[in-house]
């Protein structure tokens, strides 16, 4: 019987009481073991039979339905018809609208207001009648909700776009922005990556304000409560007369009429500004931030700058747009980008713990693969890390202004998995090295892709609705880096290990979880900062560590698996539940069997799960949302998690709980002895 502890919010002080299990004999099923080795050897074959021939992984990363939308909407906009493509992708819209008659941003979630408006939207552009049963059902819906006046900012403009929303009922966005010094707060460079490419374009779409015509019948005029032209614009202000909310909706009062009236010569300036700042980060494949809402606003913004649609870079980048399509079910839908630098990062984690030889061609068709996608480019991260030598990898198959921090640890523990002290590519792990530690925020943790991008009030801007104006540091991220730098051998005692271990202190939560940005959620978060207390060679038996065990091992499902809702972001009495699914049981195991726990009788009920739901041909099955964009805004279904990570949990657990260790120990064991010396000699 189990004796569970749960502290109370903030205590810290209680000392953590172990949970008493009885060991079960490794051999009392004999044919378990058996069936655990022929379960990952068919999802090794799995694997590596779907390696590209350039050595990489990747498949379709499912958004909400949002991006399909958007992208329809851009074809109009571009005057194109493609009859086949309108039919499917009215098909697949059609096919994930809700019950209630929304669409919602997840998998079983609830209906979305701005998703539903921009779907309902691209229907009519598609032919659909509002008659139609679907748009029958979602008007309903969106009426109910206070109709398409209450949607975000990102669906106002492109309504705008159509004449669908009037430009008066959205936040300012003067084009002056980009004239700003580069300290100054409300400088482009005090938002996040993504948040940049967004809007820098944006600042010259805003201030032509196109319209593109469409025919009678085609608007959505029905889903607003009253004329467009009866609305009253104005703001929720915040209760509170003296805070950052009311101060910029103020702010905003004034810019509005700015850019009514803006000097000509300085709105000439800053335009032309904002077009030199695009063209360099549009010249390779991958396009503006190889996201889609800044890659299609960045071919708006051009031709609104006098590009015709044959010059190379409109060429190019509409490219690049396009090949965001993919096809499935005899339906087509848009990913909001690529996702091959991380998939073959993680890909090749799985196969080291399941024991592939380092001498297989899949292994260096990948690394080579890596050498060439490596990051030379000063990008924009270099605003804030001055005289750092560029080094890293993007998350895309293109993107050399913004490589990450995420990405960049993974593909690092890959190189000291899979090669010999790094031979033939010392200058490229060098790099990549020194520049993740570079990226260290003052707070002791690490984001994705910038440094120090932690100026919360500024989500208090109008525009910022959508929460996700900034890149601050994270405890999942912040794990991954510390994985990486125990994998080379450093201890708790290095300064940059020993303030990101305060940093995580201070970012436990009361039950002993963490907090995961980029993957669902609480499950994400502690499996990301275990796995780095592992490597460091923290104590397991550390209340830390343990309060997180208890929290993982109180939320396994009756079934035997693992699941977090995406609801857990804004509902936290939620987190750590949800329907099991095989990447959050991945990873939950695998934080479990780094804790010490791989004999504990729920890690076995938690493997016997995933064999039990693994697929004959070496796959397993997920339909729900683990990947997060942005919280409560924007989440992803990554294809390769639900079968790369469950991998990886069967192969580790094969290796501690039958042999005694994971193939990694071994590797953390040799550079323990001599870390890896050009990170030592950067501080």
């Amino acid at each position: 019987m189990a004796r569970v502890y749960s502290p109370k919010a903030g205590d810290s002080s209680v000392p953590f009481e172990e949970k008493i299990f009885d060991k079960p004999e490794k051999a009392s099923d004999p044919g378990f073991r058996e069936r655990l080795e022929e379960a990952i050897a068919n999802a090794t074959r799995s694997l590596l039979d779907r390696q590209h021939p350039d050595g990489y992984w990747v498949e379709p990363l499912d958004a909400d339905v949002t991006i399909p939308a958007e992208y329809v909407m851009f074809q109009f906009i571009l005057g194109r018809k493609d009859e086949v493509f309108f039919r499917e992708v009215a098909e697949y819209i059609l096919s994930i609208q809700g019950a209630d008659g929304g669409w919602p941003l997840f998998t079983g979630g609830t209906a979305d207001i701005s998703a539903s408006v921009k779907a309902y939207f691209a229907l009519k552009l598609l032919g659909y009648s509002p008659d139609h049963p679907a748009l029958v059902k979602a008007r309903a819906l969106i009426l109910e909700r206070g109709g398409a006046t209450t949607v975000n900012v990102f669906t106002r403009i492109i309504l705008a776009l159509f004449a669908q929303y009037d430009w008066k009922g959205i936040p300012a966005l003067p084009c002056e922005m980009i004239l700003l010094p580069k300290w100054f707060p409300l400088s482009i460079y005090t938002i996040s990556y993504w948040s940049r490419t967004v809007i820098i374009p944006l600042l010259i779409i805003y201030h032509y304000k196109p319209v593109t015509p469409i025919p009678h019948g085609q608007g959505i005029d029905e889903l607003f409560l009253k004329p467009m032209e009866e609305v009253h614009f104005g703001y929720s202000w915040d209760k509170k007369v003296l805070s950052w909310k009311n101060l910029f909706f103020v702010l905003d009062y004034f810019i509005q009429h700015w850019n009514r009236h803006p000097p000509s010569f300085l709105r000439k300036k800053a335009l032309s500004k904002a077009v030199e700042w695009l063209i360099p980060r549009m010249k390779g494949e991958g396009g503006l931030g190889a996201i889609y809402p800044a890659m299609a606003n960045s071919v708006i913004a051009l031709r609104l700058s006098g590009y015709s649609d044959d010059h190379p870079l409109v060429k190019r980048a509409i490219a690049s747009i396009d090949d965001l399509v993919f096809s499935r079910d005899n339906m087509q839908s848009v990913q909001p980008c690529h996702s091959p630098i991380w998939d073959t990062a993680l890909s090749l984690g799985a196969l080291f713990e399941a024991g592939v030889s380092p001498d297989h061609p899949a292994i260096s068709r990948s690394l080579e693969w890596f050498r060439r996608k490596e990051v030379k480019t000063v990008g924009d991260w270099a605003v804030h890390v001055k005289g750092v030598e560029p080094g890293g990898w993007a998350f895309e198959f293109e993107n050399d202004y913004y490589p990450d921090v995420d990405d960049t640890a993974v593909i690092l523990m890959d190189f000291a998995k899979w090669t010999n002290g790094f031979k033939g590519y010392e200058d490229v792990v060098r790099r990549a090295a020194r520049w993740v530690l570079a990226m260290q925020c003052t707070d002791g943790g690490w984001a994705s892709f910038d440094k120090d991008n932690d100026l919360l009030f500024l989500n208090n801007i109008p525009f910022a609705d959508h929460g996700a104006l900034l890149d601050p540091s994270t405890a999942d991220l912040t794990g991954r880096v510390l994985e990486f730098l125990g994998l080379y051998g450093y201890r708790p005692d290095f300064p940059p290990v020993a303030r990101a271990l305060d940093y995580l202190r201070r970012e436990q939560e009361a039950d002993g979880s963490w907090y995961g940005r980029w993957g669902v959620n609480y499950i994400y978060g502690t499996w990301s900062v275990i796995s780095a207390f592992r490597a460091l060679g923290v104590d397991m038996k550390s209340s830390m560590v343990q309060r997180a065990m208890s929290f993982l091992l109180d939320h396994q499902n009756d079934d035997g698996g693992w699941g977090e809702s995406c609801l857990s972001y804004s509902k936290k009495e939620t987190a750590g539940v949800g329907e099991s699914t095989p990447s959050q049981t991945a990873w939950a195991l695998i934080a479990l069997i780094h804790g010490e726990h791989a004999d504990h009788p729920q890690v076995r009920k938690g493997i016997s799960w995933l064999l039990e739901n693994m697929r004959p041909d070496g796959r397993w099955n997920e339909t729900l949302y683990t990947g997060t964009g942005f919280a409560r805004v924007f989440y992803l279904r990554y294809n390769m998690y639900r079968d790369y990570f469950p991998l990886w949990a069967l192969a580790l657990y094969q290796n501690v709980h039958f042999e005694g260790a994971s193939r990694v120990s071994g590797k953390v064991a040799v550079w323990r002895k001599q870390p890896f010396a050009p990170l030592s000699s950067f501080f």
